[in-house]
């Protein structure tokens, strides 16, 4: 019999070359949108992929897409179906219910991808939550900071990539953050019919952020990570790099474990992986975001090297309704790292000392997505980034600072630009 095909939804290139490694030629169908297809120019890279068998164009992020493609295509008969990007999750929870494989569950992942109704379902069960409203206008966010006095957080409750988020510093910044994190686009990555934005205002908590990937059987948490993770300074909450595990003592690693076990279970969350986001105040993780689905930055690169592991295999496994054959590990053997790089706004003029990063100890990849000519727009979201350095290394100080070192050597000079600011458009794809 030919191989049941699996099903991802949201083309994520490096998701392809992942899949390459372990399913057969023409054994993956991938859905994404009409409009992101014709941009991003999706049907040759689908075409030059022998794993892909189809790429199918739908309007998966409408109401209803999931069961009116099930009714289009009942016989596709697939072994498993997953989201690979942010604004998927909900169609292929549902798609996989139609089909009836494994799924994190539609409900779950409606609650996950709605940051207000998160927050409502979560506090509920007793999870630390910073204090929150829905805000229509500048008027409700100066009303939220006079009766939440210190920094507030202005952000999106179903947007990615930290796009639109601004932490205001006083009521002064409330105008002009508004109208700049209300007017974000991005561009290539979704359809042009766009959607409805919905913003929140919360109290901004002050602490050290992280990151808790847990793979989850039928409720039950086969493997867990915690990632440390770094923030450029300054208004914009970007990540600037990612370390894993977080080097944190055992007691804080355990608490955030259990916290995000609890939350996926307050939501009802099934088959899939959850990727939770904590900021620790004062001992006590307050719950930023989860999504349910893979994390970007390169974090799933940084736990296969971490903890010696294919973690895209044991999703795929467990998607598929299939046992894993052996249980992954517990603890890591060494330490990875991921740090990004950030010009600052203007054209390039030159790159130089990529060769030499790269010949560091330690350094597994080194890149720049940038050359000369290009524009760099000023840091806004994780899509303004412009290269990064993965190193491994016995221990976290180490794999850390062998990333730093890396990027210290790479020289990109940049130029301002003569017509005025770059205009928001990704210049890259990413994982959400």
């Amino acid at each position: 019999m030919p191989e049941r095909p699996v099903v991802m939804v949201g083309f994520v290139p490096v998701a392809v070359t992942s899949l390459a490694q372990f399913q057969p030629e023409g054994s993956v169908i991938v859905i994404d949108e009409p409009d992101v297809i014709r941009k991003r120019e999706l049907g040759p890279k689908a075409d030059e992929a022998p794993v892909v068998r189809e790429l199918i164009a739908w309007e998966y992020q409408l109401e209803g897409a999931a069961d009116a493609f099930y009714n289009a295509h009942p016989d596709l008969d697939p072994a498993a179906v997953a989201p690979l990007q942010e604004y998927a999750t909900p169609f292929a929870a549902r798609l996989a219910e139609r089909y009836g494989v494994p799924t994190g569950g539609y409900g779950a992942l409606r609650i996950l991808r709605d940051k207000a109704v998160l927050r409502r379902v979560s506090r509920a069960a007793g999870i630390l939550n910073p204090e929150s409203v829905e805000v229509t206008g500048p008027d409700e966010v100066r009303a939220f900071m006079a009766e939440h006095p210190g920094p507030a957080v202005l952000k999106p409750a179903n947007r990615q990539a930290a796009l639109g988020t601004r932490i205001l510093a006083s009521p002064d910044e409330i105008d002009e953050a508004w109208a700049e994190t209300t007017a974000m686009d991005e561009g290539v990555m979704v359809p042009d019919r766009g959607f409805e934005l919905r913003m929140l205002v919360e109290r901004c908590v002050q602490g050290r952020e992280y990151s808790v990937e847990l793979l989850v059987e039928r409720g039950r948490a086969v493997f867990g990570n915690v990632t440390g993770k770094e923030l450029y300074p300054g208004g914009r909450p970007v990540e600037l790099g990612h370390l894993v595990p977080a080097d944190i003592p055992g007691e804080l690693d355990a608490l955030l474990r259990a916290e995000t076990g609890r939350l996926l279970e307050a939501v009802g969350f099934g088959t899939g992986i959850a990727h939770c986001e904590w900021i620790v105040e004062n001992g006590r993780p307050y719950l930023v975001e989860c999504a349910g689905r893979f994390p970007g930055d390169g974090i799933v690169d940084l736990i296969d090297r971490a903890y010696r592991v294919d973690l895209v295999r044991a999703f795929w496994t467990l998607m598929k309704g299939e046992p894993l054959t052996a249980p992954l590990p517990e603890k890591a053997p060494g330490a990875a790292a991921i740090r990004f790089l950030h010009t600052g706004a203007g054209v390039v003029e030159d790159v130089s000392g990529l060769d030499e990063a790269r010949a560091l100890p330690g350094v597994q990849a080194c890149s720049v997505t940038v050359e000369p000519g290009a524009e760099v727009r000023e840091l806004r979201s994780s899509w303004d980034r412009v290269g990064s350095v993965v190193t491994e290394a016995e221990n976290g100080a180490e794999a850390v600072a062998a990333a730093r070192r890396a990027l210290d050597t790479v020289q990109i000079k940049v130029r301002p630009a003569q017509d005025g600011p770059v205009q928001d458009e990704p210049a890259q794809d990413r994982p959400a």
